[in-house]
């Protein structure tokens, strides 16, 4: 299951383990395109997954540097670790993700 974040819980969320976060906006096409494939990756791998919906929580964005999207951006253990822009299929993101996990 794929979290909404906001500046009340973004912190505690990313806090443990490895979080994939998907930066987007409900009018982005490619933002769209890739909800379903994180949705996928979420149930059949389960990759802990935040979005954050970036015209709703400006603060977050700024503080990240989000200047387009989509952006997945990894951390871990609350740690920024690396980002990719743009739409990437889901065998690239679980491929992505992985370099981070133990």
């Amino acid at each position: 299951m794929i979290k909404d974040l906001n500046s009340d819980n973004f912190k505690e969320y990313v806090s443990e383990g490895v979080t994939l976060l998907d930066f987007y906006a409900p009018w982005c096409g490619p933002c769209r395109m890739l909800g379903p494939i994180l949705e996928e990756l979420s149930e059949k791998e389960g990759l802990k997954i935040g979005r954050i919906n970036v015209d709703e929580n400006t603060d977050i964005s700024e503080a990240l540097n989000i200047t387009s999207i989509p952006v997945l951006m990894v951390f871990k253990d609350g740690e920024y670790q690396d980002k990719k822009v743009g739409f990437l299929p889901g065998k690239a993101i679980l491929k992505f993700v992985k370099l981070y996990e133990d």
